[in-house]
């Protein structure tokens, strides 16, 4: 769905075709009326069966000059009839009043979000985004320029999208920018990813916006311009590499827990924002969480930034606090209810 939509550019062949025949029918319906003294109605059936060449007969024996009028009527039209015919069958067998029509229900569905993500660039480091996004149940919208791109994304029913320049206000605006969460922008250019996260920033100064970047000299630019974090996967992929040499185990089991989830264990975070104030006023040991719930504190984001990994016993949780916590949806579940259920 561009942002300058289908209905004006890719319909205007359609536009002219329809306008076409309603002028041949005019002036046909016109023609006879003042000729051949025909009715409306014998006169508008006339020019049909005319300008469509069916054959029939006339609804009347026609003048001499009404047979002339007749023969130029069916010299110019046949060509727009047969222009017209051709325009709208190929727009009907080409897809693209299917997409047309596909596009306007996602632009509804879109204009409803709120508290969305909205990711751009539907590559490979995009698409990896999404489907986590998707598994933590968040709503996402993907802009991409690329016409195979989004035709492949048209394929899924569950896909969001626009299609368009992500660096242009209208673009976002359709996705809906001043309602969204967060904004990923994974460009395979740098100088792109830029131009998309000082247009966001200056759009939804209060969001969360991750980028992509190449080049290491990037990172630096990227955060000026107003990106929260910047994700280099080429950085990432070497230490990664490196680090399977140096401790394999180490990396299979950490990518064993946040990536394959096996039995469903992961790590989720928490806000302590609205826990029961009796969880306030004690210690994670005091909580007892790992014997009643099942789940484990494994770290925790103070109120100033910092982060404390393996957190003891005898530290206490206050309501500006972040939790990170390891266990399976049902352990967390629980875990969730004893924390903000509990009186």
């Amino acid at each position: 769905m561009k942002t300058s939509g289908l209905s004006k550019e890719n319909f205007r062949p359609v536009y002219v075709a329809i306008g076409l025949l309603m002028l041949i029918v005019i002036a046909g319906t016109s023609g006879y009326i003042l000729i051949e003294g025909f009715t409306f109605t014998e006169a508008f059936f006339m020019t049909i069966i005319t300008i469509s060449t069916v054959g029939f007969q006339e609804v009347h024996p026609l003048s001499e000059f009404g047979q002339f009028f007749t023969a130029f009527l069916i010299v110019i039209s046949f060509g727009i009839f047969a222009y017209a015919v051709t325009t709208l069958t190929r727009y009907i067998v080409d897809g693209v009043l299917r997409n047309y029509l596909k596009d306007n229900k996602v632009k509804t569905r879109i204009e409803k979000l709120n508290n969305h993500v909205i990711v751009v660039g539907y590559g490979r480091n995009g698409k990896q985004a999404i489907m986590e996004l998707k598994r933590h149940d968040f709503k996402v919208v993907i802009i991409d320029n690329n016409d195979l791109i989004i035709k492949a994304i048209r394929e899924d029913a569950d896909l969001l999208y626009i299609q368009g320049d992500a660096t242009q206000d209208e673009t976002l605006l359709d996705a809906k920018i001043d309602k969204a969460k967060a904004l990923i922008t994974a460009l395979p250019n740098d100088a792109d990813n830029l131009f998309v996260v000082l247009t966001a920033k200056t759009m939804n100064p209060e969001m969360t916006i991750i980028s992509r970047a190449s080049n290491f000299n990037s990172d630096r630019k990227l955060r000026s311009a107003g990106a929260t974090n910047v994700i280099m996967p080429d950085k990432i992929g070497g230490q990664r590499m490196a680090k399977l040499v140096a401790q394999p185990d180490v990396i299979d089991f950490i990518e064993y827990i946040m990536l394959r989830e096996s039995d469903g264990v992961h790590i989720e975070e928490i806000s302590c924002k609205n826990i029961s104030a009796q969880f306030t006023k004690k210690t994670i040991g005091e909580w007892s969480i790992r014997s009643t719930t099942g789940a484990n504190i494994i770290g925790l984001k103070t109120a100033d930034n910092n982060y404390i990994v393996n957190p003891s016993p005898d530290v206490k949780i206050t309501d500006d606090n972040q939790i990170f916590v390891l266990g399976n949806p049902e352990q967390i579940g629980k875990l969730k209810k004893v924390l903000f259920e509990s009186k």
